[in-house]
């Protein structure tokens, strides 16, 4: 497959500097346009601010690009039509020669393909409610488990089955680190009232974990859960209850497969008055910080 660099983000891996990888799937199909521009430009500034170089991913006439432009961002962001590619559609966009927005599973394989190792998203796919019946887990947990790329988020998306997405990353040896938290944050909140094995309390102390798992040939990412600022954190009980009725909305519009997460953040969206969307927004520019902080300590520790 076809990647392409940005002269930034190329040179800036030539030289051993730190790079953090951003997908596309938040733009195209997670906020609404401007803002989603807005948001991922300011998610990019963030992270140079706090000394590492963003590469935002996506898929250009069939092309893996690895750090976009300021102009094919603002593209993804109007332009409508744009897939959102997992691992099963990237072959698919790719010989078709169209544009893609990469999922966390497709943006972990095309950061890991041009060698970026450290990635910022705001929460990971997982295991849905209701998947005993309808198998619906998604491809992110498999990616985590293969692809050596680490990433940074505020948990899994709180519409997910936190406890059983935690109990499949498990599984399949997938280090799950609370960041200055001994709880596994829920997205929009700062726990999701399940415990985790291992906290680390610095950027440093999640290099290290990362560097000794390279090390040790371990293939698969390391997952680290950062909780959205108490600030920007909403109500446990408003967002359950927003949730359940999303739910029960796609469940009664017939909503399945990778369309769902996407209805169900924008109902919920609806149902919270935007306060979600703002969450959303918050929690992410919390990772970006957190995520270049943990790319500039594992350069220094290479």
């Amino acid at each position: 497959m076809n990647i392409r660099t940005n002269e930034e983000v190329r040179l800036a891996l030539e030289e051993g500097r730190p790079v953090v990888a951003l997908e596309s799937t938040i733009i195209s199909h997670g906020m609404p346009y401007p803002r989603n521009v807005e948001t991922a430009l300011n998610v990019e500034r963030i992270i140079r601010e706090n000394g590492a170089v963003p590469a935002t991913v996506g898929i250009i006439d069939g092309v893996g690009v690895v750090g976009m432009t300021e102009d094919e961002i603002e593209e993804f962001g109007k332009r409508g039509g744009i897939a959102k590619v997992s691992r099963r559609d990237l072959p698919i966009i790719v010989a078709k020669k169209a544009w893609g927005a990469t999922t966390v599973a497709t943006t972990m394989i095309l950061a890991n393909m041009a060698g970026v190792e450290i990635f910022v998203t705001g929460g990971i796919g997982g295991v849905h409610r209701g998947a005993t019946e309808t198998m619906d887990i998604s491809a992110d947990l498999q990616e985590l488990a293969h692809t050596n790329v680490s990433v940074i988020c505020a948990g899994a998306k709180a519409i997910l089955d936190i406890p059983l997405t935690l109990e499949y990353l498990e599984t399949f040896g997938v280090p799950v680190l609370g960041y200055q938290t001994d709880d596994f944050p829920a997205f929009y909140t700062r726990s999701s009232g399940v415990k985790v094995e291992y906290r680390a309390d610095s950027p440093l102390e999640v290099a290290e974990i990362i560097k000794a798992k390279r090390e040790m040939k371990l293939d698969g990412g390391v997952l680290i859960g950062n909780p959205i600022p108490e600030e920007d954190s909403l109500d446990p009980q408003i967002m359950n209850a927003a949730i359940d009725k999303a739910l029960a909305c796609a469940k009664k519009d017939g909503i399945k497969g990778k369309e769902v997460t996407p209805y169900l953040l924008a109902k919920v969206k609806d149902i919270t008055n935007d306060s979600s969307l703002d969450s959303n927004i918050k929690l992410v520019y919390n990772n970006a910080r957190l995520g270049a902080q943990i790319a500039c300590e594992l350069c220094k520790n290479r």
